[in-house]
């Protein structure tokens, strides 16, 4: 990751300290990446999204209640798999960390996961693509604030994909079936 004697920042640890040399300055980009940070701990800004989405559209709540069970899926199944890969978060001294989080493990970003699940998701059940733009905002949230390297990020928003393809699979097959509630 880093130059051990010199201390020079290498490979992800060179990405992000660009990154967040780059971003970091401009006005208002802290507050804002914390505020992502903020509505996607353990995916309860989705889960809002969703509540609201099934009372508002009530012939809908089955695909708008999916889109918090997709997020909280791929939260769950990266909190797991950080525990077993058990990666550390970045920690070298030229990365700033500008936001709490609730555990040391890095590997893979679980606001990545369930951003990245919650977009497709929410794609699906708005009829438009317009929400899978909120996906890069968050993963570069999470390199801004010094929280994760790119490939947590990166590996995270996979993992809301496939947990994404798998719900919508789920959704297709139950809605096949005889008697299913339409």
């Amino acid at each position: 990751m880093d130059d051990q004697v010199t201390g020079v920042p290498r490979g992800e640890v060179a990405a992000l300290v660009a990154i967040q040399t780059v971003l970091a300055p401009w006005p208002g980009m802290l507050v804002a990446a914390r505020g992502l940070s903020y509505f996607g701990e353990h995916s309860f800004g989705w889960l809002a999204v969703s509540a609201l989405g099934a009372l508002r559209a009530p012939r809908q709540w089955r695909a708008w209640l999916q889109v918090g069970a997709g997020a909280v899926i791929a939260h769950l199944a990266a909190v797991l798999i950080k525990q077993l890969v058990r990666r550390a978060r970045p920690g070298h001294p030229a990365v700033a960390v500008h936001v709490g989080t609730p555990s040391r493990l890095s590997f893979p970003s679980a606001h990545a996961a369930s951003t990245t699940a919650a977009a497709i998701l929410l794609a699906r059940v708005t009829g438009t693509a317009l929400p899978v733009l909120l996906v890069p905002p968050m993963a570069v949230s999470r390199l801004l604030l010094g929280v994760h390297y790119p490939s947590d990020v990166a590996v995270g928003m996979a993992l809301g994909g496939v947990v994404a393809a798998v719900a919508g699979a789920a959704a297709r097959a139950t809605a096949d079936e005889p008697g299913a509630a339409r």
